[in-house]
C-alpha cells in the first residue's frame, strides 16, 4: 500500500463525518517539496472555507498517525470542474452526464469522443453518442473527464 492509499484509508471516514467525500489523495514532489493533496467534494460544490475546515480537522489526525516519513505540505482542494475520471466513484458521480474521452489508439478511426456516460464497471464504460452507444475498455482510455461547456 503506497502513501496516498494509507492516507486515504486513514482519512476517508473522518472527512466523511464532516460532510465531504474524500475523492482522491495524491502524494507527489512539487518544485522540490513533498505535497499531500486531498481532493474533496460535496453536493453543491466546495468552497475555500470547506477546504480550510477539512485541513484543520485532518492535520492532527495525520500528526498522530504519522503515515508519512518525510516532511510534506498539506493541501486540500476541490475536485475541479475538469478533473479526470480515475476511480469508480468518479464515474459514478458523472453517470448521466456528458464526458469527453480520449483514447490511446483510434477506434473506428477516431481517438476522441463526447457523450453521455450511461454505464460503467471495473473494465469498461458505455457512452451514448449522437449516433448510438459506444462501449470502451477502461484500459484503452487515456483520459476521461466531464465535458466543459462555456
Amino acid at each position: 500500500m503506497n502513501t496516498a492509499q494509507k492516507v486515504e484509508q486513514l482519512l476517508k471516514e473522518p472527512v466523511g463525518a464532516l460532510g465531504f467525500e474524500l475523492c482522491d489523495v495524491e502524494f507527489a514532489k512539487e518544485y522540490g517539496d513533498w505535497v499531500l493533496t486531498l481532493y474533496i467534494d460535496k453536493p453543491g460544490g466546495v468552497t475555500i472555507d470547506d477546504c480550510e475546515q477539512v485541513s484543520r480537522a485532518v492535520d492532527p489526525l495525520l500528526d498522530e498517525a504519522d503515515p508519512i516519513e518525510q516532511a510534506y505540505m498539506l493541501s486540500v482542494s476541490s475536485l475541479g470542474l475538469d478533473r479526470p475520471l480515475k476511480k469508480d466513484a468518479d464515474y459514478q458521480r458523472n453517470l448521466g452526464k456528458r464526458i469527453e474521452i480520449k483514447l490511446f489508439a483510434p477506434k473506428d478511426g477516431k481517438k476522441e469522443f463526447v457523450g453521455e456516460l450511461i454505464a460503467f464497471d471495473e473494465t469498461s464504460l458505455t457512452v451514448r453518442l449522437d449516433k448510438g452507444e459506444l462501449t470502451l475498455e477502461r484500459k484503452a482510455v487515456a483520459l476521461a473527464r466531464p465535458e466543459l461547456v462555456f
